[in-house]
């Protein structure tokens, strides 16, 4: 089977000791369930971590993980026992070996193996911060550390790479390079020349260069100068380096000759005087000086991740490194010291990218930064200044409008940037569709706080799920002393606890998270006398919560959450409608007497030790049953004949993983209309957990998970259910839904008529990770590095890891990005895990899991969980989103389009023969809107992509990013504007002002061409997606009787079946085709509204034009409407 995290999966190699397997430190070791055994893909200890198992991915039968032995013995690891595949290309930029046609190597500048350091870096430890490693906090640290140097590599074409030592002229008027061939005149770059710098890889030698895919694209920067806008192409040795020479260049770009003079008055800026407020405030007698005592304690207040030890550290260096005696700090040390430790160079870095005057955003400039990067829909000045008044620490910034460093970094560490998107806080899936259509969060022996054949039965099982969002629990009843039942896992040393307890905590806490239906799972194994004990309790306890209507011979489908809205349903065994006596028996599910039979324990006693195949069952208990009938499940074929609706059948884990692997487009077809609940295998007496994902990838509903046991398998589960609310159901995707459509679990392909989406994640920086719990051996040093974990179908299970940052668990820099491709948006989970490189076992030390649907573009902080699910104080990643789509659609402020095809290579979506004469004629009426729909998508794209590359932007930028950076190229030397945006009409043109460079020119003709690519789109995609629906519907009227229509054709069983699917696998398609152009569309519009905003922003506009209204367009602009599409659907 298909396992996704390195923790396990369903139906392999479980457990058979009791108890949960613990580390010396606390953690869970691999072995037990999600740290050992599973089947297909094996559960395993990944990347040789024996502490703790971070969850890793498998795509498919291909383990991208290894197990704990292997781990040791495997040569291919790392000093410290993490695995060195898959790691992408190291922030440091390793470059390969180049050399002249016959082997002989270039002169001795040009770069031979990058993967040799010149010297190797000795592994020591420090007790010291290393004071002379200082952080970049200002402009003037970028100008003085360019003043002073650094090597770069000087990229050519033909994959040409030189070594050379760059640096600025004390005059700060030119940048000049040495070695070099040229004399010293030439091997210059005057800064005057200079027209942009560019971040990133996009410009002509960086993308005809053949070892690009090499060169890490956060080391990489070009300088573009001189009138015919050439480029000098760099890359560093690491991304700071890159971001102190890209935030200099572009600092004396912008200020040119008055360079100096702007440093010299920035010393004494808004921040330092705020500071300097804030000590003289302790000061109050006016002594110059503070104790170090109230020095620590106010920094701390002003940023209260900092440690205090290390504060104390900082201040004592200062001290040292003037023979400084007392404990005594002055005003000057206390600001030094307060920049030193509460600057985070990522942040001063992105900040200046949107600063008029690199030292804090005003309201236009925090503005620009809310619709390019963070994708803030119609932003406005006074949202900003909402912004700036909460958290700009300093009166002055509040006064003016302005954000500081301190407040900016104090913004995006806030709530209102954090990874999760808020829109899904709240319920905000349909919730009026069947039952069966959604994903229902589900505990397993709810009862129970730890294993399942010693463990203690606590109403706290209870108490804890239901405020988890749990909208399915289990309730194992038994007879009890005293005439009152009980609940425990019969068949084992469990203790128990009183059945009307339970039933009084469910009536308590039923809708404390959810409003939604609560399933109650009963196992009954009572008496008659007790059953109808358990009847009393639950009709005076729950009274009119309980759903008892019968149900409706006449539907097809289960009601909907919404109309179930504070109910709660009876799941259990009932009497055939044919029984007229008050009791009868029905067959008996029993999971805990199947735990001792495979546990194979004697000296546990079975009823006249023969397993109990039915009972006797009340009339009582048997009326509160209504839409959850209990029923055993037969095979897929006759489920689809026989089985009601409102019947329900439960399958081990063994069982559900053997039909899942087997017959998945079966299992899929079967949980569109019946619900079905998976329980975790008896052999799992250590409460491990099953892979949810497993079984949510063949539509299986109920999913029961152990809640008490934390882990990988719970932190998917938790992380699942947040996307809607936390309201216990999450709408399964419309491929699981519809009626007709070609889906299969296991692909390791891209799914029909599902766009694929490209995710972007770039992990900048890391904040306040703890130690390890347990992990004394290392002390306070903390070695981490984050892994990247992809889940969901097997096409889409992926890890990448960065490199580990050493002795730097408080502010480590990964600047490491990564892509990945989701085959299945809906069904996607990504998770973030932080760990401690350690020579014997990599420690845990925090997680974030989150729908892919959950995530928020931009620069974001992804605030950390410890191993039960805890908020790891002031802990937290600092990442960038971003997510593009291969052929256009996704919410518009999160989707860009990307990947150039020509028109000679592109590939048209095929559709299948069924040799049905009267069906293939309609879908061979299909094929031209369809190849109309792929030119009209795919034009605009490649017309799209090419103006992002003269923009001097990758592919992951958007409209809006490639105006604000083409902009300052529109200028002339008095800053009068050489080209200009006509706003007024409905597709903004650009009109030349004089006589412009043909640089210029070709970037007007690029932008042309792409207007009239959005054109094409959004004048002719209406007529193309009528057609395409309209072949649509006529094809499903074949639909109901395609069996005899088949027949009468003289196909026979197999090519009968085969055309069934073919006809699936067309209406798949169509529908899909559909969509993607819908998205195409919506797309289109959004791209028109950034361009505009953008022109109006930079000014660009040209006179008159900045009133026309972008948001009420043409009766051509309207969205293609969902009702269109709706109608051939469920």
């Amino acid at each position: 089977m298909a396992e996704c995290g390195r923790g396990g999966a369903a139906g392999g190699a479980l457990p058979t000791s009791p108890g949960p397997a613990l580390g010396s430190k606390g953690a869970l070791k691999a072995g037990a369930g999600e740290g050992g055994g599973g089947g297909g893909g094996g559960g395993r200890l990944g990347h040789g971590r024996a502490r703790y198992d971070s969850g890793g991915v498998s795509n498919g039968d291909c383990s991208l993980g290894v197990s704990g032995d292997e781990a040791r013995a495997s040569p291919a690891r790392g000093p410290r026992g993490a695995a060195l595949a898959p790691i992408p290309a190291p922030t440091a930029c390793p470059l390969p070996r180049e050399s002249k046609p016959g082997g002989l190597p270039r002169r001795s500048s040009i770069i031979k193996d990058g993967t040799k350091q010149k010297r190797e870096r000795k592994k020591t430890v420090s007790f010291s911060s290393m004071p002379t490693e200082k952080k970049i906090s200002s402009a003037s640290d970028c100008i003085n550390s360019m003043v002073e140097g650094s090597e770069l590599k000087k990229v050519r074409s033909n994959s040409r790479i030189y070594h050379r030592y760059f640096l600025l002229d004390a005059d700060m008027q030119s940048l000049r390079w040495e070695p070099s061939k040229k004399d010293s005149e030439k091997a210059k770059i005057d800064i005057k020349s200079i027209k942009e710098v560019r971040t990133g890889k996009n410009t002509d030698i960086f993308r005809s260069n053949g070892i690009s895919d090499q060169i890490s694209e956060d080391c990489a920067f070009s300088v573009i100068y001189g009138e015919n806008y050439e480029s000098l192409d760099l890359v560093a040795n690491t991304a700071d380096v890159a971001n102190i020479w890209v935030t200099g260049l572009r600092y004396l770009i912008s200020y040119g000759k008055h360079t100096l003079d702007m440093l010299e008055s920035s010393q004494d800026n808004m921040r330092t005087s705020w500071v300097s407020q804030m000590f003289s405030e302790i000061d109050v007698d006016n002594l110059g000086h503070i104790t170090l005592c109230n020095a620590v304690q106010c920094i701390r207040d002003l940023n209260p991740g900092l440690k205090t030890s290390k504060i104390e550290l900082k201040f004592k260096e200062l001290h040292k490194s003037k023979d400084k005696a007392g404990t005594e700090v002055t005003k000057e040390e206390f600001v030094e010291v307060f920049h030193e430790l509460c600057t985070r160079p990522e942040i001063y870095f992105l900040l200046v990218q949107f600063s008029s005057n690199k030292e804090f955003l005003d309201t236009k400039d925090l503005m620009m930064f809310l619709e390019a990067e963070q994708g803030v829909a119609h932003i406005n000045e006074e949202i900003s200044l909402e912004i700036i008044s909460k958290y700009e620490p300093s009166k002055e910034g509040q006064e003016k409008g302005w954000l500081s460093i301190d407040g900016f970094t104090k913004y995006l560490m806030s709530p209102d940037c954090y990874i999760f998107d808020p829109e899904h806080k709240k319920v905000c899936q349909d919730m009026k569709q069947p039952l069966s259509h959604y994903f229902i969060n589900s505990s397993h022996n709810t009862y129970l706080i730890e294993d399942q054949f010693r463990g203690p039965s606590d109403i706290t099982g209870y108490i804890r799920a239901l405020k988890m969002g749990c909208r399915s629990v289990e309730l194992d009843v038994w007879d009890g002393p005293d005439n009152e039942p009980v609940i425990y896992t019969g068949h084992t040393m469990t203790s128990q606890i009183v059945f009307r307890s339970v039933i009084d905590i469910i009536n308590k806490y039923a809708f404390f998270a959810s409003e939604y239906p609560l399933i109650l799972c009963l196992e009954n194994h009572c008496s008659i006398k007790q059953q109808k004990v358990m009847v009393q309790h639950m009709k005076k306890i729950l009274g009119d919560k309980l759903y008892t209507t019968s149900p409706n011979v006449e539907e097809s489908y289960l009601p909907s959450p919404d109309v179930l809205k504070g109910r709660i349903l009876i799941k259990a065994k009932k009497l055939s409608s044919n029984c007229s006596g008050v009791e009868g028996d029905v067959t008996d599910e029993d999971e805990g007497a199947e735990m001792s039979q495979r546990m194979g324990k004697e000296n546990v006693e079975q009823p006249n030790n023969v397993p109990v195949k039915r009972f006797q069952l009340c009339k009582e208990l048997s009326e509160l049953v209504s839409i959850c009938k209990s029923v055993q499940f037969k095979e897929f074929q006759v489920s689809f004949q026989v089985q009601k609706y409102w019947e329900v059948c439960s399958f081990n884990e063994v069982l559900a993983s053997k039909y899942a692997n087997e017959n998945p487009g079966d299992f899929v077809n079967y949980n569109k209309r019946f619900l079905a609940r998976v329980f975790p295998s008896p052999m799992r007496i250590d409460s491990s957990n099953m892979n949810p994902q497993d079984f949510w990838k063949c539509g299986c509903q109920i999913v029961a998970m152990n809640f008490q046991t934390p882990g990988l398998m719970m932190d998917l589960n938790i992380g699942w259910f947040r996307q809607n609310g936390n309201c216990g159901y999450v709408l399964r995707p419309a491929i699981m839904r519809e009626e007709v459509s070609f889906f299969s679990a296991n692909t390791k392909d891209s799914v029909p008529g599902v766009s694929p989406q490209l995710l972007h994640i770039k992990i900048i920086s890391g904040q306040n990770f703890p130690k390890p719990k347990g992990s004394g051996a290392k002390g306070d040093v903390v070695d981490p590095y984050v892994y990247v974990e992809i889940h969901g179908i097997p096409a889409d299970c992926a890890e990448q890891r960065t490199k580990t940052v050493h002795q730097n668990g408080d502010a480590p820099i990964f600047d490491e990005s990564f892509e990945f491709q989701i085959n299945l948006p809906e069904l996607a989970m990504v998770r973030f895990v932080v760990l401690d490189d350690d020579y014997i076992g990599d420690e845990f030390i925090g997680q974030y899991t989150i729908p892919f649907e959950c995530l928020q573009t931009g620069y974001r902080h992804v605030p950390l969980q410890s191993l039960t699910g805890e908020v790891l104080a002031h802990a937290s990643l600092f990442v960038h989103v971003a997510i593009t789509n291969r052929r256009g659609g996704g919410k518009p402020h999160k989707r860009g389009l990307s990947v150039r095809k020509g028109k000679k290579s592109r590939e048209y979506a095929s559709l299948r023969t069924l040799w049905i004469k009267t069906v293939d004629e309609v879908f061979k009426n299909a094929q031209p809107p369809i190849r109309d729909a792929t030119d009209l998508r795919e034009n605009m794209q490649n017309a799209v992509v090419s103006f992002k590359e003269l923009c001097g932007l990758s592919s992951v930028a958007n409209l809006m990013q490639c105006m604000l950076a083409v902009s300052p190229r529109f200028l002339g030397p008095d800053n009068t504007p050489l080209v200009v945006l006509n706003l007024s009409e409905q597709y903004p043109t650009m009109e030349l002002q004089g006589i412009v460079p043909e640089v210029l020119k070709k970037i007007v003709t690029t932008y042309d061409m792409m207007i009239q690519s959005l054109k094409a789109v959004i004048e002719n995609a209406d007529a193309v997606y009528e057609k395409i629906v309209h072949c649509q519907k006529a094809a499903m009227e074949f639909h109901e009787h395609l069996h005899s229509i088949g027949t009468k054709e003289g196909l026979k069983e197999r090519k009968l079946q085969k055309a069934v699917e073919s006809f699936t696998w067309n209406i798949t398609i169509l529908k899909g085709q559909a969509d993607l152009l819908k998205y195409a569309k919506n797309e289109t519009l959004e791209n028109l509204k950034q361009i505009h905003y953008a022109a109006l922003s930079c000014g660009l506009n040209k006179p008159g034009t900045e009133n026309a209204d972008v948001q009420k367009p043409r009766r051509s602009l309207e969205v293609i409407p969902e009702k269109a599409n709706d109608e051939t659907g469920d």
